[in-house]
């Protein structure tokens, strides 16, 4: 695959809980390097929602990342946890608004890139586009990296049917924040998912191993349009 005629893909890019566009854009810069000087633009996204610096034990967390943010919260004090269940996602209406705006100000986008929760709300985002016509989230692929079923009661409607948003779904299988299974779950909302498994554990893999997947995928998309 070269840069020869062919058009940039713009992929807007979705962090995980406690990070930020910034370090998520440092987290992944082998995997940017994958596509160097093969017209992919990445936009790197900032969560709405400030995260507390406090961990469910009430411990001080480690500020290995100043201004950590999420996409919503399990509850009403602001904790989070991929695994946990909950009536209603706290703070996902702003964030869904915030794609919505950044759609409208930023985009076309082609593609988006979720990490962790922010490959959930890929997911989310995916279903809300495909049942909401006039929705400014439109766009024609999705790589989703350690996502999940959100335990939210009040996302279930966006399970009802299959998304049919062309999908790239990476997990980890040593994956001890969000087990390998969590994210199967969340494929099986999908049709026809494309589907990575590698060795590790949370975060977004860039070996040689997953290259040719990952650009296998991605250039489907340079003419279809």
């Amino acid at each position: 695959m070269t840069s020869t005629d062919l058009k940039t893909l713009r992929v807007l890019c979705i962090h995980g809980y406690r990070q930020n566009a910034e370090a998520f854009k440092g987290k992944i810069g082998s995997f940017r390097k994958i596509f160097k000087n093969k017209n992919v633009e990445f936009v790197f996204l900032n969560a709405p929602h400030e995260v507390p610096p406090i961990d469910t034990d009430g411990q001080n967390v480690t500020e290995e990342i100043p201004d950590q943010r999420g996409w919503w919260f399990c509850s009403e004090d602001k904790k989070f946890s991929g695994k946990t269940f909950c009536e209603k996602g706290i703070g996902f209406e702003e964030s869904l608004n915030l794609v919505e705006e950044t759609f409208k100000t930023q985009g076309p986008f082609d593609g988006l890139l979720g990490f962790s929760q922010g490959a959930t709300l890929t997911a989310l985002l995916a279903a809300h586009s495909q049942n909401n016509p006039n929705s400014s989230i439109k766009f024609r692929f999705a790589i989703l990296v350690a996502g999940f079923k959100s335990r939210c009661e009040a996302h279930g409607i966006y399970y009802k049917q299959k998304i049919t948003y062309p999908t790239l779904q990476v997990m980890g299988e040593t994956d001890n924040v969000i087990p390998r299974e969590m994210s199967e779950e969340l494929a099986e909302c999908f049709e026809n998912p494309t589907v990575l498994k590698h060795s590790g554990g949370h975060y977004v893999p860039a070996t040689g191993q997953q290259k040719p997947v990952y650009i296998e995928f991605v250039k489907k998309f340079y003419n279809d349009d």
